[in-house]
C-alpha cells in the first residue's frame, strides 16, 4: 500500500461513534441534507428504511435530514405506495427531466435525483437494506458537516453472505478491488468501494459524470479522486450491511459494467465490443445469452440547461 494511502487511512477513516449525533447536529447550522433512495421493486424494505429516517433524523429534536426522496425507476410492485405511506416524497424516474429519455440503470436514477433534490449535501442509500440503522446516514453525513475539507464519504461495513460473515461483496473482491489497486492505487484504502451508501457535497456531484448503470459507484469514486484529491475523500464504519444478494449471472453483468466503466476512464480511445455472453442450461444443453454492457454516461448535471436554470432561479 502506498504511504500516502496509509496516512489517509489514519486521517480519513472513522467510525460512526467518532461523531456523536449531538456533535453532528451542532455542526449542521444552515447546511441542508437530502437523502435519496433509488428503488426498483423494493416494497419489502423501502418502507422500513424511510420510517427509520423519518422517526430518528427528521424530527423537531433531531432535524438532521431536511429532505427524503425515493426515486422509483419503474417498479411493478407497491414500492411507490409503501414509500409514500412511510413518509417519503416519491418521484418517478421518467417524470424527471423528460426531455432526455431515461435508460435503465441505477446511475441514471442517481443522476436524475439531483434535479429533484435541493440539499447542500446529498446522501444516497440503497433501498434493499434490511435491519436498517440511522447510523448509515449520520455516519456518512457527519464528516461533511464537521470537516469542511471533506467532499465525499463512503460507508464501510461488514457484508455477511447469508449466515456467513464477511463473504458478501463478491464483485468488489473479484473485480473492483483489483482494478483500483492496479490502476488507481490511491483508492486502495476504501473498504467498500462499490457500496451504495455514500454522501457528497452537491457542489462536487454536479461536476461529475454519472455512468448510468452498475458502474456508477466506481466511476464517481475515481472521478472524485481526480476532481478534489484523496484528502477530500473519506470513509466511515457503520457496522453491518444486510441486503438482498444477486445470483451469479447478475453479478457477472455487474462486473462487466464495472470493468467497462474503468476502461472508459483508462482510455478514451478505441474500446472493445461492449457485450457480455453468459450461458444457461436449456433443453439442448448450454445456451448463450448475450447482454449489452452499460456504455452510456450522463454528463455533469451542471451542464444540463434545466438544472442550471433551476439553481439560478
Amino acid at each position: 500500500m502506498l504511504e500516502e494511502v496509509e496516512r489517509w487511512l489514519t486521517r480519513r477513516s472513522w467510525s460512526v461513534s467518532d461523531r456523536p449525533l449531538e456533535r453532528v447536529l451542532a455542526a449542521k447550522r444552515g447546511t441542508t441534507v437530502s437523502v435519496v433512495l433509488p428503488a426498483l421493486n423494493e416494497e419489502a424494505t423501502v418502507g422500513d428504511i424511510v420510517g427509520v429516517i423519518r422517526r430518528e433524523l427528521m424530527t423537531g429534536t433531531v432535524p438532521l435530514v431536511d429532505e427524503l426522496v425515493v426515486v422509483d425507476s419503474g417498479s411493478t410492485d407497491r414500492t411507490a405506495e409503501v414509500a409514500a405511506a412511510a413518509g417519503a416524497r416519491v418521484v418517478a424516474r421518467d417524470d424527471i427531466l423528460p426531455r432526455i429519455p431515461a435508460v435503465p440503470g441505477k446511475g441514471e436514477v442517481l443522476w436524475r435525483s439531483l434535479m429533484v433534490t435541493s440539499g447542500d449535501v446529498v446522501c444516497f442509500v440503497d433501498a434493499d437494506l434490511r435491519d436498517f440503522s440511522a447510523d448509515f446516514v449520520t455516519g456518512i453525513v457527519g464528516p461533511l458537516l464537521t470537516d469542511p475539507d471533506v467532499e465525499f464519504v463512503k460507508a464501510m461495513y461488514d457484508r455477511p453472505f447469508g449466515d456467513t460473515p464477511g463473504q458478501g461483496g463478491r464483485v468488489t473482491e473479484l473485480v473492483a478491488r483489483p482494478l483500483l489497486n492496479l490502476h488507481w492505487p490511491r483508492l486502495a484504502g476504501f473498504v467498500q468501494p462499490l457500496g451504495g451508501e455514500y454522501a457528497a457535497r452537491r457542489s462536487l456531484l454536479e461536476r461529475l459524470p454519472f455512468p448510468v448503470g452498475y458502474g456508477v459507484e466506481l466511476g464517481l469514486l475515481v472521478d472524485a479522486l481526480h476532481t478534489v484529491g484523496l484528502d477530500a475523500l473519506a470513509q466511515v464504519d457503520v457496522g453491518v450491511r444486510k441486503h438482498r444478494h444477486q445470483d451469479g449471472q447478475a453479478l457477472g453483468r455487474m462486473a462487466a459494467a464495472i470493468y467497462r466503466t474503468a476502461q472508459l476512464r483508462l482510455s478514451r480511445g478505441h474500446l472493445v465490443r461492449p457485450w457480455l455472453t453468459q450461458f444457461e442450461r436449456g433443453p439442448a444443453g448450454f445456451e448463450p445469452r448475450t447482454y449489452p454492457v452499460d456504455t452510456e454516461e450522463r454528463p455533469p448535471i451542471a451542464e444540463i440547461t434545466e438544472y442550471a436554470r433551476r439553481h439560478v432561479a
